[in-house]
């Protein structure tokens, strides 16, 4: 599925969009920080590479959002570098 993603300086994040139930259902809005994105995604620039990096990641950027969502759904989607700790954990 395309990702939806815009950079908001003043929130340090990118707001991206997610369907829960699929296209023909509900569209969410969520947000990933800035720290996210860099220390799990690779971005390294500006906004443009924020977004491109939630784009390029967008599979798992969703997966967390929608793990987030089923948890309570009356929350605000906002992914951290918490949300991403355990999935990016080495083992040794």
């Amino acid at each position: 599925m395309k990702c939806d993603a815009i950079y908001c300086f003043d929130r340090a994040s990118v707001l991206f969009a997610f369907y829960p139930k699929g296209c023909d259902g509900p569209r969410i809005v969520g947000e990933i920080a800035e720290d996210a994105l860099r220390d799990f995604f690779g971005a390294e620039g500006g906004g443009d590479s924020l977004v491109e990096a939630c784009i390029d990641h967008f599979d798992p950027i969703e997966e967390a959002a929608l793990e987030h969502y089923r948890h309570d759904p009356r929350k605000p989607v906002t992914l951290t570098v918490s949300s991403f700790e355990s999935s990016f954990a080495t083992h040794p």
